[in-house]
C-alpha cells in the first residue's frame, strides 16, 4: 500500500493542503508559475505551508560572481526544464526541475495547439522569471538549441499560426517575451548535451 502523501500548495488555484495527488493536481495543473511539493506528514507540510516556499526545493542560491563552470561538466546547482508535446502542433506541457536532487520545481500545462520548441521557449523564461524573484543566478538547461536562441533574441520565432484552440498559448508567448525585453538575468542559459549526458533531467519520459 503507497504511503500517505500531503501536498503543499504555495502557489496554485487555491493555495493550501492536500490528501491526494489529484486534488493537488486539480490546483496547479495548467497554473503559471504554480509552486507545490509532497511531503510525509501533516506537520512537515503545515510548516513548509507557513513558510517560505524555495526553502524546500534544495536549490542552492549563487551570486553572479560565485558562477564558474564548464560546458563539459554538469553544474548540480541548476534548474532544467523540458517540454512534451503529443502532436505537432498538439497537446503541449513543459516543467523545470532541481538537477541536483530532481525535483519538480514548476510544472505548467498540458495546452492544445502547442509545439515542443515553444513549450522549452516558454520553460526557460519561466526558470528565469523565479529565479529572478529569487535573486538566485544559478544556470538554466535546456536541450532544446532552437528555444535557447529565441531567448536570447527575446523572441519566439515560431512559424505556429494562432488560432481559437492556441489563443491562450500566444497570450503566454506574449507575455514571456514582453518579460524578457523588459527585464535583465544574470543566469547561463546552457545547452544540455544529450549524447554525454543522457536526458535532461527535466524529460517526460516519453520517447
Amino acid at each position: 500500500m503507497a504511503k500517505q502523501k500531503f501536498y503543499v500548495v504555495w502557489q496554485g488555484r487555491k493555495p493550501g493542503i492536500y490528501t491526494s495527488w489529484k486534488e493537488c493536481e486539480a490546483q496547479v495543473s495548467g497554473f503559471e508559475n504554480a509552486q507545490y511539493k509532497a511531503f510525509d506528514s501533516m506537520v512537515e507540510a503545515e510548516k513548509a505551508f507557513s513558510d517560505n516556499p524555495w526553502k524546500y526545493f534544495n536549490i542552492k542560491k549563487r551570486e553572479p560572481e560565485q558562477i564558474s563552470f564548464s560546458v563539459n561538466q554538469i553544474i548540480k546547482e541548476s534548474v532544467a526544464v523540458d517540454a512534451a508535446c503529443s502532436g505537432n502542433p498538439g497537446k503541449m506541457e513543459y516543467r523545470g526541475v532541481c538537477v541536483a536532487t530532481g525535483e519538480e520545481i514548476f510544472h505548467f500545462g498540458p495546452l492544445e495547439g502547442g509545439t515542443n520548441n515553444i513549450g522549452e521557449f516558454l520553460g526557460i523564461v519561466h526558470a528565469l522569471a523565479l529565479l529572478k524573484q529569487q535573486n538566485n543566478a544559478i544556470p538554466v538547461y535546456s536541450d532544446s538549441t532552437n528555444a535557447i536562441k529565441w531567448v536570447k533574441k527575446k523572441k519566439c520565432n515560431t512559424k505556429l499560426k494562432p488560432t481559437n484552440e492556441n489563443k491562450y498559448l500566444f497570450e503566454l508567448i506574449s507575455r514571456a517575451e514582453k518579460w524578457l525585453t523588459e527585464n535583465d538575468y544574470p543566469n547561463p542559459i546552457i545547452k544540455w548535451e544529450t549524447d554525454k549526458w543522457g536526458e535532461i533531467p527535466a524529460d517526460f519520459g516519453r520517447k
